[in-house]
């Protein structure tokens, strides 16, 4: 089989060098504060254009995380219009530094509307969206009011954002949590997107359906290294890991996950 890109979230200020401590060929970032709403800036020394150079050298490919508070989705004027602005500045400095990739969160509504108003709000922005890179959607572990955390809502936001050219990326700590039996996740998901763009391979410290957005360990969390492993396989995507080791570069996941990949 063709050699996946195994990484996982590291440092803003030194990608390349966060990579290479893993021995990784993919690493995923923040272009400045995830909590925020500034512009998005690029930590590395030289900017976007030595990021993009020295990924290019050492053969890692980026993938940007967009900040945590953007909400495109809702119907808070404060909050959505702002999102969409900072979204837009997001994807083009990742173009910039050349990434493959930028991953958004599905948002939510506000607890008295109606899910509709948050997926025809999607569509809005998928409208108006300039994809320099591509914006991969990630589902989510809780909240009645989430746009990507049944698949039920994931199939109603895909059909209105299809045909903008948007990719999805699958978290399978977010998909255990949401109650979605990661034994078919992969097909379920393909059933409805056409296609995985990435995945975020991450144990759960909660036990299934429970709704709780904590990233364990692969092999210490609720999951378990195969199963999650067999997701991975079954993508056939690009993989970043977000556990607190990975992220970290104390633990080995990065090495648990290659060498099982490797042995099948």
């Amino acid at each position: 089989m063709v050699e996946l890109r195994i990484g996982a979230h590291v440092a803003k200020d030194d990608p390349i060098a966060g990579a290479q401590a893993r021995g990784a060929n993919a690493v995923q970032f923040f272009l400045g504060d995830p909590q925020g709403w500034k512009a998005p800036t690029v930590a590395y020394p030289g900017g976007a254009d030595a990021l993009r150079k020295a990924a290019a050298d050492a053969d890692v490919h980026l993938y940007v995380h967009a900040p945590y508070v953007l909400n495109v989705a809702t119907t808070n004027n404060r909050v959505r219009i702002p999102s969409r602005k900072l979204l837009q500045q997001q994807v083009d400095l990742a173009a910039e530094v050349g990434a493959k990739g930028l991953v958004i969160h599905g948002g939510h509504v506000l607890k008295d509307d109606d899910p509709e108003k948050g997926i025809d709000n999607w569509r809005k922005c998928a409208e108006r969206l300039d994809a320099k890179v591509p914006v991969f959607i990630e589902n989510t572990a809780g909240g009645d009011q989430a746009m990507a955390r049944k698949l039920e809502r994931i199939a109603r936001v895909w059909e209105a954002v299809a045909d903008h050219g948007l990719g999805f990326c699958l978290d399978t700590c977010h998909a255990f949590a949401a109650g979605i039996d990661l034994a078919d996740v992969v097909d379920r998901i393909m059933a409805i997107t056409g296609r995985i763009d990435l995945v975020h391979a991450n144990d759960s410290r909660d036990e299934f359906d429970s709704g709780a957005d904590r990233h364990a360990n692969l092999g210490e969390g609720t999951i378990g290294l195969e199963p999650i492993a067999e997701v991975v396989l079954q993508a056939g995507a690009p993989v970043i890991l977000e556990t607190p080791g990975a992220k970290t570069g104390e633990g080995d996941d990065l090495t648990a996950l290659r060498e099982y990949v490797a042995g099948r």
